[in-house]
């Protein structure tokens, strides 16, 4: 059967790269759209072209029938998915190719691989679905190693029980979103963890960068889903009890939440699970502000009602997404529930939006259905492509990032301002145009996550310089004002600079002491979270 690949460099599926035809025709739209960029795009350097080093080691022949090293594979594991990632793909430039990729099929091939890079001084870099953004999974990991091997969990992909009593699901570590959902479906239950990412991501890689889902409160973080895990170290398994909670001593979970692969490779666990929803209604709302629409959804975040979707967007990226005509902030407003109808909670949260100044159109035949059409579905349908209209924005010399944060609602308007006055002033002085806006992805009961997406021309060949010093403004300005470096992107190697002044110094030395108890050769994703002893950061 014809395995479908990656897309070697950008988003999604290699069968899913549009044409030169069908890319000179998306071009000429976002030119008129944006303003900026070359109708005549660039085209990606063949994955078949691209040249890479010689492999530095090789696996013992007990290891070689899950091991590869050819270069396509090679090629498919050297990067995420961050802009920088996109652009040196694009463009044939591999920095740090992994030089092997190995594919276990049993936490027991996992101990194996791990034993084999101890003895050959190998650094080893958990791979899921290769989704990062922020440089967590490229083996750019320094001269202490004698080289990296790229571990991916693909072949770790099934739910292994489902206990509909409890409602939990005992699931491998390696199963993508999509995967997850189909073999949950037939017991009548849902994970209900929906990130961008979705489509391409894994369940091990949202607990190990404790990424956040679609819903705009309550539990969204895949931390809210998790019961118990499993890990493999270089010293042996760690894996929890699965328990409703529990108040015996730190939590074992909860380190290695966000731990990036640095304490141990994620093979399974037990999540929570819940029905499906039967019941939905939503509405668009309109804001004569941004800040008028803040308020309307901290008041939100405060009632109790708990809407799933409450997601905020400013004029601009509404126009941008062509969920609005740019005349107004618009708010995603979403209620659902498996259980009773929710246009009571839509009517309680329409009239707290009504006293803050909102308003909306109803539906045609008022009802859940009709609601999902419009404003809503052109903003849902915009979230879910924009990975894919990133890559055409590179080809035609466009920079389109984003980053993200969160803030308490005391601070927020102030910060909101600031962090885009700092980092539009940046970007234009860099590229002469910018296109800087924000949306609140999440909303909590203390505060929000601001998330800034970033457009404007560029200079061909110059892309990476010029995000880098964009990308400092920004980080610089979100510590400044308060924020934290990363609400649901993770840190990576790209976030280290920031992460570093935002942890509690004695944190990082505990951080410190259990990496060396459970990875004493520093094996697992050097320079992620933490720098390698004696070498200090990795080059």
């Amino acid at each position: 059967m014809h395995e479908r690949r990656r897309n070697h460099w950008g988003w999604g599926w290699e069968d899913e790269q549009p044409s030169p035809d069908e890319l000179r025709a998306a071009a000429g739209g976002l030119v008129e759209h944006l303003g900026f960029g070359s109708r005549e795009p660039e085209m990606a350097v063949p994955l078949d072209t691209i040249a890479l080093p010689a492999r530095r080691v090789a696996p013992p022949p007990g290891l070689a029938s899950i091991c590869v090293s050819d270069d396509a594979t090679r090629v498919r594991h050297a990067y995420g998915r961050a802009y920088r990632d996109v652009v040196r793909a694009f463009r044939g430039r591999i920095d740090h190719p992994p030089d092997v990729v190995a594919f276990p099929r049993s936490a027991s091939d996992v101990e194996r691989v791990l034993e084999w890079a101890a003895d050959a001084g190998v650094a080893v870099i958990p791979f899921g679905g290769g989704t990062s953004v922020v440089g967590g999974v490229e083996p750019r990991v320094g001269v202490r190693y004698a080289g990296a091997i790229a571990l991916d969990l693909m072949h770790l992909d099934r739910v292994r029980e489902v206990d509909a009593v409890s409602g939990l699901a005992r699931v491998e570590a390696g199963v993508l979103g999509p995967a997850l959902e189909d073999q949950l479906r037939p017991h009548g239950v849902t994970l209900r963890h929906f990130p961008q990412s979705f489509e391409l991501s894994t369940l091990g890689g949202w607990i190990a960068t404790r990424a956040g889902g679609h819903f705009a409160t309550g539990p969204t973080h895949i931390d809210d889903l998790v019961a118990s895990v499993t890990a493999v170290t270089p010293r042996g398994t760690w894996s929890s009890r699965r328990l409703p909670g529990s108040g015996a001593g730190p939590s074992p979970d909860r380190l290695l939440l966000g731990s990036e692969g640095t304490l141990g490779v994620i093979t399974e666990a037990w999540v929570r699970v819940r029905r499906p929803p039967a019941f939905r209604a939503s509405r668009a709302v309109r804001f004569g502000s941004f800040t008028a629409g803040a308020a309307a959804v901290r008041a939100l975040a405060q009632s109790g009602l708990q809407p799933e979707n409450c997601r905020l967007i400013d004029a601009r990226e509404a126009a941008l997404t062509f969920a609005g005509d740019g005349s107004a902030s618009l708010l995603m407003l979403g209620f659902e529930s498996a259980f009773e109808p929710v246009e009571s909670r839509l009517a309680s949260g329409l009239r707290i939006c009504a006293a803050h100044g909102g308003a909306w159109d109803e539906p045609a035949g008022a009802d859940a259905a009709g609601a999902r059409e419009g404003a809503v579905g052109g903003w849902r349908t915009a979230f879910l492509r924009a990975p894919y209209v990133r890559d055409v924005l590179v080809a035609i010399g466009v920079l389109s990032e984003t980053f993200e944060t969160a803030i308490t609602w005391d601070r927020l308007d102030a910060f909101v301002a600031e962090v885009v006055e700092a980092t539009r002033a940046a970007v234009v002085a860099l590229c002469g145009d910018a296109i800087v806006t924000c949306r609140l992805t999440h909303a909590y009961p203390d505060g929000a996550a601001p998330y800034f997406t970033v457009v404007a021309p560029v200079r061909r060949g110059a892309e990476l310089e010029t995000w880098d010093a964009v990308k400092r403004v920004a980080g610089d300005a979100i510590l400044a004002g308060g924020g934290t470096i990363t609400h649901h992107h993770a840190v990576g190697r790209d976030h280290r600079p920031w992460y570093d002044l935002q942890r509690p110094d004695p944190f990082a030395t505990a951080l410190r002491g259990a990496k060396a108890a459970v990875d004493p050769a520093w094996l697992l994703n050097p320079g992620v979270l933490l720098d390698t002893p004696e070498l200090g950061p990795s080059s």
